[in-house]
């Protein structure tokens, strides 16, 4: 009773803040989306994702998510296959090489990306030393797409890295022992072994990637418009938060949806395995 009582008062603060930061915000955001300017209820601000031009901003937003998180994973995958093969003792090194660039500002990474990309910048430059074409893709798709899997792709690699990590070695040389092909035990023990590294980064990296506005505002030029960016420019420029609230709320509905979908799939594969 008494570590019951202990427990529950060390969780206190933690309760605090998430009721503060987190679901009285949700409630004052909900409160506005089924409201009119003049406090009347109506659906409306939820409904109007079905407006033409935001199903058309929903659905990019969902493409460059999905694009994002294949590219991420198909580069994520060998790099951390590679660090778990270098046997590394201090694994805290290789975690701190990952997040060492997060610390820096968000804003000044994109905005290098931005002078990199940018018609006379550095990858042009370089090019035309070179005598080789010059490319153009600042303020397109391709932009924001590349802005993205430079900013969430340690969100990848981590997760699996620490998934791999957990594997023990002696099953992989016990297939091996067995005359199993490298292919055939990375598909048959290491792959499946790594499921849940990969769904975490999955999700760590589609969820963000899908309601992200920042990339698309600096790198898309205001050509890419994403339903963050409609979301944003519905609380900031138009004044409209009854119809920002509206859309936001429907886009965390979609997000959690994404989320119990990866997680019944995960369920369902370890189910799977366990019989």
């Amino acid at each position: 009773m008494i570590n019951r009582l202990r427990t529950s008062f060390l969780a206190m603060p933690y309760a605090i803040w998430v009721l503060i930061c987190t679901i009285l915000p949700l409630f004052y955001i909900l409160g506005y989306a089924i409201n009119t300017s003049d406090g009347s209820f109506t659906l409306s601000n939820l409904i109007a994702i079905t407006d033409p031009v935001h199903l058309k901003s929903l659905g990019l937003s969902i493409q460059i998510a999905l694009i994002t998180t294949i590219i991420c994973l198909i580069l994520a995958y060998p790099v951390a296959l590679i660090l778990h093969n270098l046997k590394i003792s201090n694994k805290g090194f290789i975690v701190f090489l990952f997040i060492l660039p997060m610390w820096m500002n968000f804003m000044l990474r994109i905005l290098a990306w931005q002078n990199i990309l940018s018609n006379n910048g550095i990858l042009n430059s370089i090019l035309s030393a070179l005598r080789l074409p010059t490319i153009h893709i600042l303020y397109t798709k391709s932009a924001v797409i590349l802005g993205m899997v430079y900013d969430f792709l340690p969100y990848m690699i981590l997760p699996i890295y620490n998934s791999l990590s957990k594997i023990n070695d002696e099953v992989i040389e016990a297939a091996s022992d067995l005359g199993s092909s490298w292919l055939n035990t990375f598909i048959k023990i290491t792959l499946p072994l790594s499921k849940d590294g990969i769904i975490s980064g999955i999700i760590m990296v589609f969820v963000p990637a899908l309601s992200s506005f920042v990339v698309s505002n600096l790198l898309g030029g205001g050509k890419v418009l994403l339903i963050g960016n409609v979301i944003e420019q519905e609380f900031t420029l138009a004044r409209n938060w009854n119809l920002g609230s509206g859309l936001s709320i429907i886009l965390m509905l979609f997000v959690l949806a994404s989320m119990s979908v990866m997680n019944k799939v995960d369920d369902s594969e370890n189910g799977g395995m366990l019989i």
